[in-house]
């Protein structure tokens, strides 16, 4: 190659690279500007609702006794989906990358993605029609053994549309995000570190507690955050699987809501200081989903040294 054209090769090399970091700059600045753009209209639009007189927001207590209720309903709602999502979702992800026949694993890991891809309002569906009828009757089973259990206590709704209900539908949904990220990231795990292991004499099971989770840590809590995020912001699920109403403790009565449902429910009709009262209830989720990622940012920092790239 003659030196003018390398020269040549060169000088397109840098104009390619200038040209690639001015978009990666442009899109990393449009995230930044669209998020700074929401959170101010939020900000802007929410402004009536603290301003108010307390007795004009919806209860008549003011916005933090409206709010209230329903943030805890979303943040239970939530850790029922994790608490039932993770395990499941890490032990298939598992018995994907690990122990599952290549063939067969190939073929159930498409179907795993697949279910991620299916529309929340199909979810809600199934949940409003086949399983709330199914769980009415376990949980008047519930209420009538364990009702000294508060988060059991009766009288059971008969028509299981419930929090439980929902925190399984929303458990259902996020199963297949947390599958596929741990699958990806376990299968990335170095085969020295897993060889290395074996050859020590290591069961399969020991092999995979001592090398692949360390080294997954990282990927599996990013995967339960983003599960996590996709349970907080849910909608139309929770609309169609939920009977609203007041805070409750047992998760076996008709009662509780969520942000995300109470804005859908509420929002075509609402105007006034109601819109306002609703647009603040999303600013509240937008904190709470902010603040998520933040401390999932920061325990994935904390163990950045289990991560791929160390």
């Amino acid at each position: 190659m003659s030196t003018n054209s390398l020269k040549a090769s060169t000088d397109r090399g840098r104009a390619g690279d200038k040209i690639f970091s001015g978009i990666s700059l442009t899109a990393g600045v449009l995230i930044l500007a669209v998020l700074f753009s929401v959170a101010v209209f939020l900000l802007v639009q929410a402004a009536p609702t603290f301003t108010a007189d307390p007795t004009e927001v919806t209860g008549g207590n003011g916005f933090t006794a409206y709010i209230l209720p329903i943030v805890i309903g979303t943040v239970v709602a939530a850790a029922i989906a994790l608490l039932i999502a993770t395990p499941v979702g890490i032990a298939v992800a598992l018995f994907i990358s690990h122990y599952a026949p290549r063939r067969f694993a190939r073929a159930f890991g498409y179907v795993i993605d697949l279910l991620a891809a299916i529309p929340s309002v199909i979810y809600g569906a199934w949940g409003y029609i086949v399983l709330a009828p199914q769980l009415a009757k376990a949980y008047t089973w519930l209420a009538e053994n364990l009702g000294w259990i508060p988060i059991f206590a009766g009288p059971a709704s008969q028509t299981g549309k419930t929090m439980l209900t929902a925190g399984i539908v929303l458990a259902v949904m996020v199963i297949p995000i947390i599958t596929s990220l741990s699958r990806e990231i376990f299968l990335q795990t170095p085969n020295l570190h897993e060889e290395a292991a074996l050859a020590m004499g290591a069961t399969r099971w020991e092999m995979v507690r001592m090398a692949v989770l360390p080294f997954a840590r990282p990927g599996i809590i990013s995967a339960t955050m983003l599960g996590l995020g996709r349970a907080l912001g849910e909608t139309m699920a929770v609309a169609l699987v939920l009977s609203p109403g007041a805070l409750v403790a047992s998760l076996v009565k008709s009662g509780n809501q969520t942000i995300a449902a109470e804005i859908a429910l509420n929002f075509p009709e609402a105007f006034g200081l109601r819109l306002n009262e609703l647009i603040a209830a999303g600013l509240v989720l937008f904190v709470i989903t902010l603040i998520v990622n933040m401390i999932a940012r920061f325990i994935i920092t904390r163990h950045k040294e289990f991560s791929g790239a160390n």
